[in-house]
């Protein structure tokens, strides 16, 4: 399988996916649409992944070229059926490139935080094996507002309804991360919106409580990134094999 990675920043990629692919003889290549790259052709992939960021889906005037990636999505999730995996801005334009809309964090959600599954997540198969609620690091000013016609929703908060999406059979969507490294916490946190907005939220003695939550959960990221991974891997099997 080789899976077309959309990347908004150098160091958002898929952290933790990254070994577990490689492990399973996978191939992926990465788009930096932030740095100008061109979005290639679909004929060559097997699946589309798109990552996280610091721009806002309804940045387009800032951000040209998030019209043509929306266009991108809707074009390998509606019409070619292609396997999905979207995380936080990907979850996002997931949402928008099929119709629903994206807005303002009432509340913005930034630390290690619990989500809870909807019953319709603990019945299906992406998240399959997870606990009812588990942590997750989180760090968004954005949420989905309206989900697009046939979207369920799979992980929930008191602050953010959708934190993980279903469209289709293929395509699956979260507001979350569990690929966290060791390394995740300091590199995002040295892009400048993202620390910003950590300081606006939690203080600025913040960032060392984030990164020792980070920290102290390693180990159940790593499980449970890589439950998600197999399970995805099951969604899209029929597509891809």
């Amino acid at each position: 399988m080789n899976i077309l990675v959309l990347q908004h920043e150098r160091v958002e990629h898929p952290g933790s996916f990254r070994e577990y692919l490689k492990d399973d003889g996978h191939t992926w290549t990465a788009v930096h649409l932030n740095e100008g790259e061109p979005l290639p052709s679909l004929d060559d992939y097997d699946a589309l992944w798109v990552m996280g960021g610091p721009m806002d889906v309804w940045q387009e005037e800032q951000y040209p070229w998030l019209i043509q990636e929306k266009a991108f999505i809707r074009d390998a999730v509606q019409n070619r059926g292609m396997p999905y995996l979207g995380l936080c801005l990907g979850h996002q334009l997931l949402a928008e490139a099929l119709g629903g809309t994206v807005g303002p964090s009432a509340s913005p959600e930034i630390g290690v935080l619990d989500v809870q599954l909807t019953e319709v997540g603990a019945s299906g198969v992406f998240l399959d094996g997870l606990p009812e609620v588990f942590p997750c690091l989180q760090w968004h000013s954005a949420e989905i507002k309206t989900l697009p016609e046939g979207a369920q929703v799979l992980a929930t908060t008191d602050a953010c309804a959708v934190q993980a999406m279903s469209w289709g059979p293929r395509a699956y969507s979260l507001q979350f991360h569990l690929e966290v490294e060791e390394d995740t916490f300091a590199l995002w946190n040295a892009i400048d919106a993202y620390a910003q907005a950590l300081d606006d939220a939690m203080g600025v003695e913040g960032a060392k409580q984030f990164e020792a939550d980070c920290q102290n959960n390693m180990a159940t990221f790593q499980q449970l990134s890589e439950r998600v991974y197999i399970n995805w891997l099951q969604t899209g099997a029929k597509a891809i094999f």
